[in-house]
């Protein structure tokens, strides 16, 4: 088994484990799996850009997986750079993490790097107002 399959076995495992609280993590696939749940999703998506290499993102993702984990009405999606190198350009994704918050397949809102906490919840506040 080669070193790519086995990380993305040992990735979707803890991503299973990880999110047992959260309602609707969005795991994408491909392309045409991030058009239909991001950005054709009835609710907003916060979507992590991330990878498994970036320190950061090992303390960001936790976070935004435990302030999203009582909403019923914003998602998050994680999306590899790795795995997804399309997706990240077609975002201008330069740096990891990188978080994008998405809503009737706009982005609204965006942010690159380690943030605090009350950043991410002015982001989500900012996805559960009203159109």
């Amino acid at each position: 088994m080669n070193s790519s399959l086995i990380k993305k076995a040992l990735f979707q495992c803890r991503s299973i484990y990880s999110t047992s609280k959260l309602k609707k993590l969005i795991h994408i696939k491909d392309d045409n799996d991030f058009h239909l749940k991001v950005l054709h999703s009835e609710n907003p998506v916060i979507v992590n850009f991330h990878a498994e290499w970036c320190e950061p993102c090992h303390i960001l993702t936790p976070k935004l997986t435990e302030l999203l984990e009582n909403m019923e009405n914003v998602d998050l999606a994680t999306v590899d750079v790795e795995n997804y190198t399309e997706l990240a350009d077609t975002f201008e994704v330069k740096a990891v993490p990188a978080v994008v918050a998405i809503k009737n397949g706009l982005i609204v809102d965006k942010f690159i790097g380690l943030v605090d906490a009350n950043m991410i919840e002015n982001m989500i506040n900012r996805l559960n107002k009203k159109k």
